[in-house]
């Protein structure tokens, strides 16, 4: 079997599919292919295992008639056209679990920052602003016993809620397509509707798949519903939210700040003015950017393929309905 993977991942993904002796063709480029040299060299390949968001639509399938299966190089599918992969029996395989601690830690992380200004403050000492003691000056806000809402708890919502209830003593609300009654006995937690999530969350932090329906659905009209003081984390998808909404929810005061691991677009243009936000931390989508997560997801990508080259079912499809 023929794979192609369009950049590199780590060594622990290509020794598994060396082993098997399926033949891999890998980008040796650091540079991103354009669309057509994406699709020309699929097509002379029976799997892809993809890193990245390439769009694979309709027309992505249309053209890549030859293609047996996906391994993506994630967790979110989102960029995946499922029914189109469906309708041809195409399975498609992410990379669960293993970066869900890696994720959450970076939610944390953000959390903390914003309530501290941290990036802003630290930008103070390069810009020569230390100056002098000041009781009144540059005052974050402290997160015990505060409310910490989940927008989408799953596996990387769960473990942020744990961080939080065990570092801070925050009670946790979520607001989830069903209720994780698991999950509230573990962590106390209290199943909420969306508007009841806005209303009483200190933090929220966005921890869902991403779908069409929820395209920006953090926008000014949200931001308007949220406490002044509250916190907004997002480490999922970038197009949750509306950055022209909160740029302005930011300024005038709605919310206290925003702690964004994923923008919209990504990568975000370096003149963006939420970067020159004192209560707006961001990072240039590092939730998985361990050695141990990326290692991870490497094997998972690579059970995946394997699995597709031994006839078997991947051990982590998205898409299960094709085997049936």
């Amino acid at each position: 079997m023929n794979v192609f993977i369009n950049k590199n991942i780590p060594e622990a993904g290509i020794k598994l599919l060396q082993e098997k002796g399926i033949n891999l063709t890998v980008n040796p480029t650091e540079s991103v292919l354009s669309r057509e040299e994406f699709i020309k060299i699929c097509q002379k390949n029976d799997a892809l295992l993809n890193v990245g968001t390439n769009n694979l639509d309709e027309d992505f399938f249309q053209q890549c008639r030859n293609l047996k299966g996906i391994a993506l190089f994630s967790v979110g599918f989102d960029s995946v056209n499922i029914p189109s992969a469906n309708s041809r029996k195409i399975p498609v395989g992410n990379t669960p679990d293993v970066l869900s601690r890696a994720t959450s830690d970076v939610a944390f992380l953000l959390m903390q920052s914003v309530a501290r200004k941290s990036f802003f403050n630290h930008k103070r000492i390069l810009n020569d602003q230390w100056g002098s003691f000041d009781p009144l000056a540059n005052l974050g806000q402290e997160l015990y016993g505060k409310t910490l809402g989940i927008f989408g708890l799953g596996r990387i919502g769960f473990e942020m809620a744990q961080k939080c209830k065990v570092a801070f003593g925050m009670n946790i609300i979520y607001h989830n397509r069903s209720r994780k009654e698991d999950a509230e006995k573990e962590l106390d937690a209290k199943f909420v509707d969306f508007e009841t999530l806005l209303a009483e969350s200190d933090v929220l932090s966005v921890h869902a798949n991403y779908t069409a329906e929820n395209n920006k659905l953090f926008n000014k009209n949200t931001f308007a519903k949220m406490k002044p003081n509250s916190i907004f984390i997002n480490t999922a998808r970038g197009k949750f939210q509306n950055e022209e909404d909160l740029f302005e929810a930011l300024t005038n005061n709605i919310i206290w700040g925003a702690g964004l691991d994923v923008t919209n677009p990504e990568p975000m243009k370096y003149d963006n003015p939420l970067l020159c936000l004192p209560n707006c931390c961001i990072l240039p989508h590092i939730g998985s950017a361990t050695y141990e997560a990326r290692n991870g997801m490497a094997v998972c990508a690579a059970q995946n393929i394997i699995a597709l080259f031994e006839n078997k079912k991947m051990p982590y499809c998205v898409n299960e309905e094709v085997y049936f």
